[in-house]
């Protein structure tokens, strides 16, 4: 397996031809990147119920990926691999690991809420590389504003640690359960927001009338925080316009507990008509329209996107600004994401077992749409690729080398020279939730290993060209295919550190 970078002189990148046009040296980048969103969530992946108008026209005049993947089922070892370029057999982090471990059930994640030194999730090591600090080398201005998730705020993780000149937004992922928060982080300090606390994993009331909206008021409050963390990143944009600068826009939507503006709601109830309340919606909140509410969030963060692209024309960027639309892992299974009535894994199962925390095609298949002002040749590519090839590509247009990664540059395909792309001889994924789970894509063909903490030895092989919804097993055969998968498995898994038993997965070779 290719585990080193392709490294084209940055000179390269600005003779490259797409179509008319040269494309531009150290380009601004913005990667949006959902919280949860399914391959099917968007209209240019073929979504009919929810609106994305926005996202869309980006896909329109830009490159629309079809096999672009998550390095892992899950937020943390996501969002690790985007910060360090190393899929998950050589990654830190691959679990959700939380600082806070609830003792009583009851309280669930509330205890988060009522305890701040409990907040946070395992951290990256002190000095980890990071594609943070690449760009900062690179003489970019760098901020992430959504969630973090890497790491508590002693830990020595936390953004402005590992790369980014400035944060907004959720340093522990358990807290971004609530759009309407208490705090926020900038930097290094707490901010209220003034909302109120509202305690989740609660049902609804059997004393009130379930089909009244108004009985759902106090589930919300008034300061969304979808748009306390654009505006910190249309203030940075417009601070750091002269000047090359990274943004990553980590939203926490669509994750539960969905909850968006009331006449965002109304306006989908209108269109999908009327629906069940979710009353009983485990760790999260009850809601009395959660389809029209997950339609909602998703079109809100749309409208964002239209905001920003007249805020970088405004500004005078827009042509030299790359933005790029994926989310972390796919879509999740609970009472406040409908994600089976939108059909969000797109032609990908996503029903319980099949999305978020999977390594099926609806957990780790993402969307992602790169647009470039005008540079661009519009279209679709095929090109099979992870979120470890965002460091070695992000690193080529910045002009500067990337650490040690386990990505492959994807700039021949943004430049048009798909011809000249080398191409991974195989993806590797392992995801110790569950009962342990292994997979390797090479190709047309997946292997996927379920059962691994079981001591399962038995992999399974799709041809997923053919049959994406991994239903027809083919192990049997092609056992040489099947064995140079293993082969895969053997070179990529390393043992996590020991310190972390969650993240220990003892692969039993055949």
């Amino acid at each position: 397996m290719n585990t080193k970078p392709l490294m084209i002189a940055a000179a390269a990148c600005a003779a490259c031809a797409c179509g008319q046009q040269k494309l531009p040296q150290k380009p601004n980048i913005v990667f949006l990147l959902f919280d949860d969103l399914g391959y099917g969530d968007l209209g240019c992946y073929g979504q009919e119920k929810i609106e994305t108008p926005n996202i869309d026209a980006l896909a329109s005049r830009g490159i629309l990926f079809t096999d672009m993947y998550s390095a892992a089922p899950l937020s943390a070892p996501s969002r690790c691999c985007i910060m360090t370029g190393k899929h998950m057999g050589h990654s830190q982090i691959r679990g959700n690991e939380e600082r806070y471990v609830p003792e009583d059930e009851a309280i669930g994640w509330n205890g988060v809420f009522l305890n701040p030194d409990q907040q946070g999730q395992y951290p990256l090591e002190a000095g980890t590389p990071t594609i943070a600090k690449m760009m900062q080398e690179a003489g970019y201005k760098t901020a992430m504003v959504g969630k973090w998730g890497l790491g508590y705020p002693d830990s020595g993780s936390t953004p402005n640690t590992m790369g980014f000149d400035y944060f907004y937004g959720f340093n522990c992922q358990a807290l971004a359960h609530s759009y309407y928060p208490t705090h926020l982080w900038e930097n290094d300090k707490e901010i209220e927001t003034g909302n109120a606390l509202v305690m989740q994993g609660v049902k609804f009331p059997e004393t009130l009338d379930k089909y009244d909206i108004a009985n759902y008021s106090g589930y919300n409050s008034e300061h969304y925080s979808c748009d306390l963390m654009y505006d910190k990143m249309e203030n940075f944009i417009e601070e750091n316009a002269s000047s090359p600068f990274f943004v990553m826009w980590t939203t926490t939507v669509p994750h539960s507990a969905v909850q968006a503006p009331l006449d965002e709601v109304m306006y989908y109830v209108q269109k999908l008509g009327d629906e069940e309340p979710c009353t009983d919606p485990g760790m999260y909140l009850p809601n009395r329209y959660p389809h029209a509410t997950y339609a909602a969030m998703v079109t809100h963060i749309d409208a964002q996107v239209g905001k920003l692209v007249e805020k970088l024309k405004e500004l005078g960027v827009y042509d030299n600004t790359i933005i790029i639309v994926s989310s972390d892992n796919g879509p999740a299974h609970n009472g406040n994401s409908p994600l089976e009535y939108f059909q969000s894994g797109g032609p990908f199962r996503c029903c319980a077992g099949w999305g978020k925390a999977s390594l099926r095609e609806g957990g780790i298949r993402m969307p992602f749409v790169m647009a470039w002002g005008d540079n661009l040749k519009a279209r679709k590519s095929a090109h099979i690729a992870c979120f470890d090839d965002l460091m070695p590509t992000f690193a080529e247009l910045a002009g500067v080398e990337a650490p040690q990664n386990d990505g492959l540059s994807f700039l021949p395909v943004i430049a048009g020279q798909d011809s000249k792309q080398p191409e991974h001889e195989a993806l590797y994924w392992e995801f110790p939730g569950g009962k342990g789970w292994v997979a390797v894509r090479m190709g047309d063909w997946k292997g996927l290993v379920q059962k691994v903490k079981k001591g399962n030895t038995a992999m399974e092989l799709y041809n997923i060209a053919d049959d994406p919804q991994e239903t027809t097993d083919l192990s049997a055969e092609h056992p040489d295919i099947v064995a140079r998968m293993w082969e895969v498995v053997r070179q990529s898994h390393e043992p996590a550190n020991p310190e972390v038993g969650k993240f220990q997965l003892d692969i039993q070779l055949p």
